[in-house]
């Protein structure tokens, strides 16, 4: 089955640190754009960071600085170390996967085609932050 697993989501006091994973199964996560969004309650879908096939990386104006994107090959795993989380972090974390290409845009992190340009979806990774 081809699928993308995020983990590491939870309960973080504001200042914390949680590292997020996203483990591929059934395919070689060596795309040209591994991205991760969140998507907060009632707020649409943001791209947040991204990083492409010769390791580029692009990260949202709202993350930067704090956020490091970084992949494993060997593991087929890409990972999300978020650092000095905030209550505005708070969303359910996605990874995702495509032949498509990032970019930013407006303080955001975009992609060519948009979301339908992402082949693989995982299903979540629910982030609090909350003292």
């Amino acid at each position: 089955q081809l699928q993308l697993v995020e983990s590491g989501g939870g309960l973080v006091q504001p200042g914390g640190s949680l590292r997020l994973s996203c483990a591929a199964s059934g395919f070689t996560l060596d795309y040209n754009a591994i991205g991760w969004f969140r998507q907060a309650p009632g707020k649409e879908r943001e791209g947040v960071s991204c990083i492409s096939s010769d390791s580029s990386t692009l990260y949202a104006d709202s993350v930067k600085g704090r956020f490091t994107i970084s992949r494993d090959k060997a593991k087929n795993t890409v990972y999300l170390q978020m650092n000095s989380l905030a209550h505005e972090d708070t969303a359910v974390y996605y990874c995702a996967a495509g032949p498509t290409f990032c970019y930013f845009c407006s303080g955001y992190v975009c992609y060519a085609g948009g979301t339908n340009g992402m082949d693989y979806w995982g299903k979540g990774a629910l982030v609090t932050v909350s003292s």
